[in-house]
């Protein structure tokens, strides 16, 4: 599919009625009355799924990070969650995103959750097989049967065998995964199959040419267009007439946080543009995307993307050459690691807090103030800080960005053993 034919697909939706009215139900329900807070006449674009009459919104809610009840803790806060899907719905935005192992196993309870309060065909709903999971093709039919059971639905719209990559990949052939579920798509139990990625662009060849496969799933951003490989990633599908879905948009939250200079750069682009709204644009503006996933945390992440997308304002080139070329070099001087917060690596054995630390070091190399940092990681506790690192490897191959987990842990364990002295 060529540029000028799916920009022709591309459209804003005009009309949403039933939805809003849903949503301002859904709305007052969760404890916003809708003479204090009005649904929004603002409608995030649309894309067309090929040549069909199925859309899906530009932005797609990604229920991975939801908002908790404590920062430590996977628990849900619901009623922060479910204002946030509401505000969502009102705008137009009608993807949900979840998998088995969001949230310690809670997200897909969350979605069938919140999302009941909804006509089933008024939103759309993707969820995943956690293929590394799996320990007998036994565990391929359970699995599934439990996650309809707990999202409260007898199909799913978009379903996806989750983080393929070489370790995965044999034993989803072995298992015959994609056998199984392509059967039950014919049962209407899954309505559009595909797979969602992280490994080089050479074995995503190996991936697509094995089977039919109606989406797939990549990250994909800015800073990682060239150096995760997102481009040839990207390029192969559109060549392939593969539709994407987008994750990480954001870099896990990096491409909103980003160091002084980054920013200073994107704000005298535009002023009255959010860092975070940038990465958004960017992942949107391909023509080949059909939804962005975002982890929405927070009700002003919410506002924000809708405004950014209600309508998709589509990068010139001028502004695909800033990103690419001086934000990308700026940002790249703090050195931080590439973590995403995903916390497919936890719990780690030495209940050593992972993503945590990571966040920690990175916010230090951005800002490079040390009283923060000392401060933050004795907050952690001896027993959970990066020096508590056993070197097991277990975190090694659960990681999709294949970082060297260990490794990074004592580079931080020896900076603040170095800054603590001083």
């Amino acid at each position: 599919m060529n540029r000028r034919d799916f920009l022709k697909s591309a459209l804003t939706i005009a009309a949403f009625a039933p939805v809003m009215k849903l949503a301002a139900g859904a709305m007052a329900a969760a404890g916003l009355a809708p003479k204090q807070e009005p649904p929004s006449k603002e409608k995030v674009s649309r894309r067309r799924y090929k040549d069909t009459d199925l859309t899906l919104p530009l932005l797609g809610f990604g229920l991975m990070r939801l908002p908790k009840l404590r920062p430590n803790d996977s628990k849900i806060d619901r009623v922060a969650a479910k204002k946030m899907i509401a505000r969502a719905f009102a705008s137009g935005v009608n993807y949900f995103d979840t998998a088995y192992m969001y949230h310690g196993g809670d997200s897909e309870n969350f979605a069938g959750e919140a999302l009941s309060d909804y006509p089933r065909e008024s939103y759309l709903l993707a969820s995943k097989m956690p293929v590394g999971m799996l320990k007998t093709p036994a565990d391929t039919e359970r699995i599934f049967r439990e996650q309809l059971a707990k999202c409260r639905t007898g199909y799913f719209d978009f379903y996806l065998l989750h983080n393929l990559n070489r370790s995965s990949w044999p034993k989803a052939v072995k298992f015959k995964v994609w056998e199984f579920l392509r059967q039950q798509q014919k049962e209407g139990k899954i309505r559009k199959l595909g797979f969602s990625f992280h490994d080089t662009p050479e074995f995503l060849q190996t991936i697509v040419s094995a089977h039919e496969w109606d989406f797939a799933q990549i990250q994909l951003n800015y800073l990682d267009w060239t150096l995760y490989r997102s481009r040839e990633q990207y390029e192969i599908l559109t060549a392939k007439k593969i539709p994407i879905i987008i994750m990480e948009p954001l870099k896990g939250g990096m491409l909103a946080r980003m160091n002084p200079e980054a920013r200073r750069i994107l704000h005298q682009a535009d002023p009255h543009a959010s860092i975070a709204s940038w990465g958004i644009r960017y992942a949107a503006s391909l023509p080949n995307v059909l939804c962005v996933l975002s982890g929405m945390s927070a009700a002003d992440q919410v506002e924000d993307n809708i405004r950014t997308l209600s309508p998709l304002r589509e990068l010139t080139e001028e502004e695909k050459k800033m990103l690419l070329g001086r934000v990308v070099s700026a940002e790249r001087k703090s050195a931080a690691i590439a973590c995403t917060g995903c916390r497919y690596c936890m719990p780690c054995p030495a209940d050593v807090e992972i993503p945590k630390i990571f966040e920690i070091y990175n916010r230090y190399r951005a800002r490079k103030n040390r009283d923060q940092f000392l401060r933050e990681y004795r907050a952690l506790g001896a027993d959970c800080d990066a020096s508590a690192c056993v070197s097991c490897g277990a975190c090694r191959s659960k990681c999709p960005q294949h970082l060297d987990i260990p490794k990074e842990l004592a580079a931080i364990a020896k900076t603040f053993a170095a800054l603590n002295k001083n």
